[in-house]
């Protein structure tokens, strides 16, 4: 007669044993800094608003800013799941670091390589997959949140390129940037992307003060008072709402991963409190109903990393629909 498998409480369906040695190793090594470097700084940067803005180097040195950009524009080039294992290290600490890490690789590389002409790669993808330069994403604005057709940022024809008018708003990483991926309208109604650079005449970031949530993240502006933007700072190769969204799927993905690993974090969290917590002579974890909710939280979570990991395959094969990205999100 077989034995009886044993069953794994932290790792029910064995994704373990579905990940390549490779893949293995990268989540190693970013749970490895995540939690001697990010778990320490975690409670000064939420109680006082702080993002500590060495975190994105030391990103970068490991090899976590821009995971699938390939070697020959200063990225690891590793997979799709390589990347969402990533994303779930730096959310179980806390979601305004992944969200620092997902802006830097999905919305701000991502369109570089994806959007840009060769020369523009070759300039700011190995400093951004360094961490020596920030970058940010400017989409939102502060009446076209969900709307983001409706954008009354202006991109003006003018003698050798553009000039940028408007404003976006809660945008991740703005006030410490130093490259912003900013989406306007040209003369003619059409959605373009532009490469701005801090320091640019008329360009401004100032930092929003006392958020209620995601405070280890910096949040801020962006403010476009007729700045001159370069012809060979506009990303060539695409038009219209496809542009950002494309960024948007790519990070979508990476938040997918994110939240499991949050939800791993309170999951376990809780059940070890159940466990040591004791009230009538035993503890709480004793009680039915404790353990439905566990079993519950357990059955979720399982379920959404065997989606994450699935999805991160399609993406490696180029199977994966938008809708597929929403869903798993």
């Amino acid at each position: 007669m077989a034995s009886r498998a044993p069953f794994h409480w932290e790792d029910p369906l064995l994704l373990e044993d579905q990940l390549s040695e490779e893949e293995r190793m990268i989540r190693d090594a970013a749970r490895a800094y995540c939690q001697e470097n990010l778990q320490t700084r975690v409670l000064e940067a939420n109680r006082h608003e702080i993002f500590h803005r060495e975190i994105m180097t030391e990103m970068g040195e490991l090899g976590l800013l821009g995971p699938t950009i390939p070697e020959e524009y200063g990225g690891p080039g590793v997979n799709h799941v390589a990347y969402g294992l990533v994303a779930r290290e730096v959310e179980r600490v806390d979601s305004g670091y992944r969200s620092a890490m997902s802006v830097q690789s999905s919305l701000v590389m991502h369109p570089i390589f994806a959007y840009g002409s060769e020369e523009q790669r070759k300039k700011y993808l190995p400093k951004l997959a360094t961490g020596e330069w920030v970058g940010c994403f400017g989409l939102t604005e502060p009446d076209h949140g969900s709307d983001p057709g409706g954008m009354k940022t202006r991109a003006r024809k003018a003698d050798g390129g553009f000039t940028l008018s408007g404003a976006k708003m809660w945008i991740t990483n703005s006030p410490i940037a130093d490259v912003f991926v900013v989406w306007g309208k040209d003369d003619d109604g059409v959605i373009r992307g532009f490469i701005l650079e801090k320091g640019m005449k008329g360009l401004s970031a100032p930092k929003i003060e006392g958020k209620f949530s995601l405070r280890a993240s910096i949040t801020g502006e962006i403010v476009m008072d007729n700045v001159f933007v370069p012809e060979e700072n506009m990303l060539p190769n695409v038009k219209g709402l496809g542009g950002p969204f494309g960024c948007l799927n790519k990070a979508r993905y990476g938040i997918a991963w994110g939240a499991m690993g949050a939800a791993e974090f309170c999951w376990h969290a809780a059940r070890q409190y159940t466990l040591d917590r004791k009230q009538f002579g035993r503890p709480l974890a004793a009680n039915q109903l404790i353990q439905l909710k566990l079993a519950n939280m357990q059955t979720e979570i399982t379920l959404g990393l065997q989606g994450a990991l699935q999805l991160g395959r399609m993406l490696d094969a180029g199977t994966a629909a938008p809708e597929s990205i929403s869903l798993m999100k």
